[in-house]
């Protein structure tokens, strides 16, 4: 697919610099770079700024490592890599700051729409969602920003070594685990997902999960099993959810995805029927929506539909199908 890296989180231009996570010395000279540039993360929300009190979040918004709330967690600070202009980046998190009347409900939300505002900080910078502003974000912006909401998922759950038990310690500027009992390395956790644009004949596959919003369907998707092909997951996944058999599979793009920590692989698959049985247990709905409808949901007119989120690789694709641009 020619237009596979312009997907959200994909193509960003960022220089991971890997030889440079094992240098001590190279990694306190990248900190007190004069460019350094530090990225703060409250479970999960980086740091964003906005132009006006009432305008949303626009872009990340980054703090020097001088800055107290950076300084002071320097040992634990993820090095993410180097910008095209060589300029050192790191994240930290803040996640043990506790914000007055925290409405915890929102955050468990699945569109959490509330935003944090650290008293140590600028008033237009605030920890937002990722979800609410990864399409107002520069390519290299979101490729940070996933990176290191990822790599903090991780380390929170994977305290702990998986071998012996014992707790673990970060190793190699937040890219590796080390156990200090057993010395058994741990290294970042992707989890492979298929993504697919079911089709047949002008009509694509469309499904929603129990619990989405009112509205939202979107394409069929699951998690790659031990052994499994991608094409392959594709036709057993979607045979699980709708029992429509599919034949011919492809693929289109990838899309890193933070939530919390995996990789989507866009897929296209020709199905051999129209028929559906849904698995309850699985997915709450499933139907075929024709390319001329599909244009109405995307345009906003449609009675029951929303159009996906946008930023998310299932609206990357089926605007790309919409277009006729999938080649």
């Amino acid at each position: 697919m020619k237009r596979a890296e312009q997907v959200t989180f994909g193509g960003g231009g960022l220089e991971r610099a890997a030889h440079l996570r094992n240098d001590a010395a190279a990694l306190d000279a990248a900190w007190n770079s004069p460019q350094a540039q530090v990225l703060l993360v409250w479970r999960g929300k980086p740091l964003t700024r906005r132009g006006a009190e009432t305008d949303p979040p626009c872009g990340l918004a980054w703090t020097d490592p001088v800055h107290p709330l950076a300084a002071g967690r320097r040992d634990a600070a993820l090095f993410l890599g180097l910008d095209p202009d060589g300029a050192p980046c790191f994240a930290c998190d803040l996640s043990d700051w506790q914000p007055e009347d925290l409405d915890r409900d929102a955050l468990n939300s699945f569109a959490d729409a509330s935003e944090q505002r650290h008293p140590g900080l600028p008033e237009a910078h605030v920890f937002a969602e990722l979800r609410r502003v990864m399409a107002r974000l520069t390519p290299l912006e979101a490729e940070l920003a996933a990176t290191a909401k990822a790599l903090l998922s991780w380390h929170r759950s994977h305290r702990f070594c998986a071998c012996c038990g014992a707790p673990s310690d970060m190793a190699q500027a937040g890219w590796q685990r080390l156990c200090p009992s057993c010395k058994a390395p741990h290294f970042p956790r992707t989890d492979p997902v298929v993504i697919m644009l079911i089709t047949h004949g002008d009509s694509v596959l469309m499904g929603r999960s129990p619990g989405w919003p009112e509205g939202m369907y979107s394409l069929l998707a699951g998690f790659v099993e031990p052994g499994e092909t991608l094409e392959a997951a594709v036709r057993r996944e979607t045979f699980e959810e709708t029992g429509v058999r599919v034949g011919a599979v492809s693929y289109l793009s990838s899309q890193p995805w933070a939530f919390p920590m995996s990789l989507m692989f866009g897929c296209a698959g020709i199905a051999l029927s129209r028929e559906i049985s849904i698995d309850p247990n699985e997915i709450e709905d499933a139907l075929w929506v024709s390319r001329e409808e599909m244009m109405t949901v995307f345009g906003g007119g449609h009675p029951v539909m929303k159009p996906s989120r946008e930023g998310a690789i299932a609206h990357f694709l089926l605007k790309n199908w919409l277009a006729d641009t999938l080649d």
